[in-house]
């Protein structure tokens, strides 16, 4: 399980390796996702608060990225944070996820995005629920649910 003090060490020392990588240029991105997903995954962008189609779903499946489709996060780790974004309390698995020292607008966050394509997901705080304590924080436009069914 990854706690609190594995996201600071991430965010200063490095991330774990993705088991691979995937690179394209902006255009290329820009043929696949939608305005509105390269904006938030490519630009670092963010959705409106509550306006995310996966903000109030809980259906049961797996939240890829929209950009890779790597398995980031499962349905079983979602909870109901009122935060107005899908708020997971881990990862997949630890190498899913990339954490960058954020420091943006005079806030100190830690930013995570998808380990194996940088597209950029949300942030991560330690408010979450036990046994974790984290809430990782997520734009619904850089996800996309693939149900198990």
């Amino acid at each position: 399980m990854i706690l609190w003090k594995d996201i600071l060490k991430f965010s200063n020392s490095g991330s774990p390796q993705p088991d691979f990588r995937v690179d394209k240029s902006d255009s290329e991105w820009k043929l696949l996702l939608t305005p509105d997903q390269f904006r938030i995954t490519r630009q670092k962008g963010t959705e409106a608060p509550h306006s995310g189609a996966l903000c109030s779903s809980f259906e049961e499946g797996q939240y890829n990225c929209v950009c890779c489709n790597v398995p980031l996060f499962d349905s079983t780790i979602k909870f109901q944070s009122s935060s107005g974004w899908p708020s997971f309390t881990q990862p997949i698995k630890e190498n899913a996820i990339k954490y960058n020292k954020d420091t943006t607008f005079g806030m100190h966050r830690v930013e995570v995005v998808c380990n194996t394509c940088d597209g950029h997901l949300g942030h991560v705080f330690p408010d979450g629920p036990d046994p974790s304590g984290l809430r990782y924080c997520v734009n619904s436009e850089a996800l996309k649910l693939q149900n198990e069914s």
